[in-house]
């Protein structure tokens, strides 16, 4: 007992002090519910109802988030053919976004690659942003720190290569809580917010300070995020049971509260989406609510 207490201790330290060399990570094992409901060869897919801001309106849309496990090249960082001894399994997350600005549509994708059995999660993130007036793509790889690469059609931003000390992002928090919400970090640090409001906003990509607590009210956690250089907050909601299912969220402009985007839980299915491109198979996206 004095074992696990001590454990426990170690891993709550890492939590409340997350700008901790990544070389620092704790490691933690995974329970037999978590690899029987992860580990069964399907894919997770909630679909969202999606009211975004953008120009100064909510636009009507959708939201797609899509969880998988997957083996990964540690030192490539991309998904390997097949599992080996050189593989890591990681958690998956494609968050898509899509939504219309008068006229024109836009696009936007998010993925976001994460370890298991580590308090330091994240590997890797891609975001990519299309809509008539360009694209956008950017790439962030954890490798004992933060390393960007940023290519937009907007002249001040082009390409850049920019890299930051080692930090928590705000990306891995959407796999974070699904795998070990009671070691979410809590208090005032710095992170490297979500490049897809950084891009959107046109802000400076760089280390933010953010300040974070949680909420539990009955069957429901709500973790909030606020960037005070950036007048914004993020408060994503989930489930207090495993797996941790995220029931929405909601991110607010705090000088502008009326401009909030607002996502709400349709449905959550779990199926080989890959083996489903047939034609016929578009029958499928009638249970998500996405036709």
């Amino acid at each position: 007992m004095k074992k696990l207490s001590l454990i426990f201790l170690v891993l709550i330290y890492n939590c409340t002090n997350p700008n901790q060399n990544s070389s620092n990570s704790t490691s933690v094992e995974l329970t037999e519910g978590f690899k029987s409901y992860w580990f069964d060869g399907m894919a997770e897919i909630n679909s969202y109802t999606l009211k975004q801001s953008r120009y100064g309106s909510q636009r009507e849309g959708n939201a797609v988030l899509i969880y998988v496990t997957e083996d990964f090249l540690p030192n490539a960082q991309v998904k390997a053919t097949k599992k080996s001894k050189s593989t890591n399994t990681i958690l998956k997350l494609n968050r898509t976004k899509k939504f219309l600005t008068g006229i024109y549509p836009y696009s936007i994708m998010t993925s976001v690659f994460s370890n298991l059995e580590q308090t330091k999660p994240l590997v890797k993130t891609t975001t990519s942003i299309q809509e008539w007036c360009g694209q956008v793509y950017l790439q962030l790889n954890r490798r004992g720190r933060l390393e960007v690469k940023s290519h937009s059609y907007f002249e001040r931003e082009a390409d850049q290569n920019l890299r930051f000390k080692d930090a928590i992002t705000e990306e891995e928090i959407w796999t974070w809580i699904r795998t070990y919400p009671k070691l979410l970090p809590i208090g005032d640090f710095e992170i490297l917010p979500s490049l897809e409001y950084l891009q959107l906003k046109h802000k400076p990509i760089k280390l933010y300070n953010v300040k974070t607590k949680f909420d539990r009210k009955d069957s429901l956690n709500t973790y909030h995020m606020t960037y005070p250089e950036l007048s914004r907050e993020l408060s994503i909601k989930f489930s207090v049971f495993p797996p941790f299912k995220i029931l929405g969220w909601e991110e607010t402009d705090l000088k502008n509260p009326d401009q909030i985007t607002i996502a709400r839980i349709i449905k959550t299915v779990k199926l080989p989406y890959w083996k489903l491109n047939k034609l016929g198979d578009e029958r499928f996206r009638d249970s998500l609510e996405l036709n």
